[in-house]
């Protein structure tokens, strides 16, 4: 005797549930895309001859666009029953998503649109022990390579998958800690606790070590507490293993770019070209508020 599925039963029910949420993600999408289009704007014309770049707007949109393929329609309901799906949406919105993203140097941005005081307060805030600490790529490590190991070799994957609640603060999760780890490795806006290069190589060549370690024992079967059919498994382990590679490959190269933007910065200051390019570069730090709020801390 076979049993019904729910969706078979309530199918224009199911439906309503799907479109709801992606029409709220969609229009949330859409708000903040908005927000950082809005903001260079302001920016420009704030200062004309400094300007904002035009490859951190498309670097936002980008990633804005990864986070949509991620969370809605096919790949965001696939995801809350299939691991591949999972892993899939976990590789958009946990490594492509962030690098994009940060690589907009949103912070960099507020600081060049926000009121003199307001741009103060927030360089301070910067400076502030739990924002070096948080910055620092030990801590980002941990948060976003080192819980995985939680996630995957405990319960917590399917106690979060049950709800749609707790799949929803994964997905969050994934977000906020891929963010904070390509900022402290790579990113373009302040970080005062950032190490110099070398250690933060050492830092990305743990989480490619980390991310290699829990896809080679999840293909395996090690360790793992996932329910889910063994080829599945197999191919999300498959998918965590190269997708991770390439973002991290990605990555690497971002870390290159700020290297060779600090041996830029470290020249004399009559030989520094005025505005260098590119998406580490970090001369479009350097605006009215950012100039009023502490130049040190955008440098």
């Amino acid at each position: 005797m076979h049993g019904t599925h729910p969706a078979h039963d309530h199918p224009h029910g199911d439906a309503a549930l799907t479109v709801l949420p992606s029409a709220l993600t969609l229009t949330a999408l859409l708000a903040v895309g908005a927000a950082y289009l809005l903001a260079a704007r302001r920016a420009r014309r704030r200062n004309p001859a400094l300007g904002w770049s035009g490859r951190r707007t498309a670097a936002f949109l980008t990633g804005l666009a990864l986070l949509g393929l991620a969370l809605l329609p096919p790949l965001g309901p696939a995801a809350h029953g299939d691991v591949r799906g999972h892993m899939a949406q976990h590789m958009l919105i946990g490594m492509y998503a962030p690098l994009a993203l940060v690589l907009a140097a949103p912070v960099t941005l507020l600081l060049r649109t926000l009121p003199p005081a307001r741009a103060r307060r927030l360089t301070a805030l910067l400076h502030r022990a739990p924002a070096r600490l948080l910055g620092h790529p030990a801590t980002a490590l941990a948060l976003s390579t080192g819980t995985l190991g939680a996630l995957y070799f405990t319960p917590l994957y399917d106690a979060a998958m049950s709800t749609p609640a707790g799949h929803g603060l994964m997905n969050a999760h994934f977000l906020l800690s891929g963010c904070l780890f390509v900022h402290a490795v790579a990113g373009p806006d302040p970080a005062p606790a950032r190490p110099g290069v070398p250690a933060r190589l050492g830092f990305l060549g743990a989480a490619i070590a980390g991310h290699a370690l829990i896809a080679q024992a999840m293909y395996g079967g090690f360790f793992v507490r996932v329910h889910a059919p063994v080829d599945q498994l197999r191919q999300a382990a498959e998918i965590m293993y190269y997708a991770g590679d390439l973002a991290e490959l990605l990555l690497a190269a971002a870390l290159v770019a700020t290297w060779r933007s600090e041996r830029r910065d470290r020249r004399p200051r009559g030989l520094r070209r005025l505005r260098p390019t590119g998406l580490s570069g970090l001369a479009d730090a350097a605006g009215p508020a950012g100039a009023a709020s502490g130049g040190a801390a955008l440098g």
